[in-house]
């Protein structure tokens, strides 16, 4: 097999396993263990504030140690966590401390297999970035839409038969990794000239002389306060409190939110490479804004799933086109730390997104957070097309790459 179609394998592994951990986590804390919202942001919280904490390093480390072997050794922890709580259930221990200790050690592992296995991918496409990108992006959002429809049965089956299923998921990626290991695609750096937080700031300057990266990681930030935070948080405590539903719910909503993401993909790899990148963007993420509030005003459960359903094919144009920016922009010494950077304007803001969402629910309602977040969402992105190049600029990808840093 090509190294590109190991890679890929890993990341439907990752993606499938993510999917349904996002439906169970939620399910467990929300619905069985009946936490308030405040509580539910906290243990969402949880699941990201490692991110926040360990992927500069992680990505400067990556550069190091070679992106596939962190990414291995990454898979291979996370495939042992969910024995955790499968062991909490079987003796009866399942409660909110054990719900939190499984997201730290399940955020630890994410976040180093993010910049690892985002660092990779430039190795495994060759001259197809923003192609593999789409094809990452696809199997990222399909597997995902077959992880909420496994996690979907929780109710029925129970929730150690689906983490069980989550941690084969993580094997099969680990052994993917195992290939591309042996095919040697990636060199090492590992006699760097800087300590590695000297690694980390130097990535930092990277893209700090960019303007089109400082662009997408204002962009990513405000993603992960609002729309992250409403996904996440927001989402699950409607269906509950709004809808009165259950883990078949919740995993219907995301399933049909991963389907617009992978539509808009599919569309996208039809029509080839997309020359405006940076317009694109902002202009999915402004028109993003618009359908969340508006699914913050729905009362029938079906409307709400349509709304988030044309939110995720906004999703579906703005996310790779992110992603292929910095990718390509990256210099190949550096693409680990740079796209962890990339990864950390998303996760490490998530955490704030997660909090903020979780008390805004539980003051005005989780309706009415979903509305805010619309709201705040939209001015970021309209900021950014008035203040900033980022609409106007005419370029390409191409042109951007031979005047980004070595």
């Amino acid at each position: 097999m090509t190294p590109r179609s190991l890679y890929l394998i890993a990341t439907c592994s990752w993606f499938l396993a993510f999917g349904m951990q996002a439906v169970t986590f939620a399910w467990l804390v929300t619905i069985v263990l009946r936490e308030p919202a405040e509580l539910v942001g906290w243990a969402q919280t949880a699941l990201l504030l490692p991110g926040m904490v360990l992927i500069l390093v992680a990505g400067a480390l990556a550069d190091r140690i070679g992106a596939d072997r962190q990414a291995l050794w990454a898979q291979i922890l996370a495939s042992i966590v969910p024995w955790l709580l499968i062991g909490a259930i079987a003796l009866g221990w399942l409660s909110y401390p054990v719900m939190v200790l499984y997201a730290v050690f399940m955020g630890c592992a994410q976040a180093f297999v993010t910049p690892a296995r985002d660092g990779l991918l430039n190795h495994v496409a060759g001259n197809q970035v923003q192609r593999t990108v789409l094809l990452t992006s696809f199997c990222q959002f399909g597997c995902q839409i077959v992880g909420y429809g496994i996690a979907a049965f929780a109710d029925t089956v129970g929730a150690s038969a689906v983490m069980a299923v989550q941690s084969l998921f993580l094997v099969i990626g680990a052994v993917a990794y195992v290939a591309i290991r042996r095919l040697k695609v990636v060199e090492a750096h590992p006699h760097s000239q800087h300590s590695v937080m000297g690694d980390v700031m130097q990535g930092a300057k990277t893209i700090a002389a960019s303007s089109v990266m400082r662009m997408v990681v204002v962009q990513n930030i405000a993603m992960a306060c609002f729309f992250m935070g409403s996904f996440i948080v927001s989402f699950p405590l409607v269906v509950r409190e709004v809808f009165d539903g259950s883990s078949t719910d919740l995993g219907l909503l995301n399933a049909f939110n991963s389907l617009g993401l992978v539509l808009t993909i599919v569309v996208l790899l039809r029509i080839g490479y997309v020359k405006r990148p940076g317009r694109a963007l902002v202009a999915f993420q402004a028109l993003g804004s618009v359908v969340l509030f508006s699914a913050g005003l729905v009362d029938q459960f079906s409307t709400f799933v349509v709304l988030i359903f044309v939110w995720g094919l906004c999703g579906g144009v703005a996310m790779p086109m992110s992603r292929t920016l910095m990718q390509e922009l990256a210099p190949l010494a550096q693409r680990s730390r740079v796209m962890s950077f990339y990864a950390f304007s998303f996760m490490g803001a998530g955490p704030l997104g997660t909090l903020f969402c979780g008390y805004l629910a539980e003051l005005v309602g989780p309706q009415q957070a979903i509305q805010i977040c619309g709201v705040g969402m939209l001015g970021v992105s309209l900021a950014v097309a008035v203040f900033s190049g980022l609409w106007r600029a005419e370029f390409s990808v191409d042109q951007q790459q031979q005047d980004s840093p070595a």
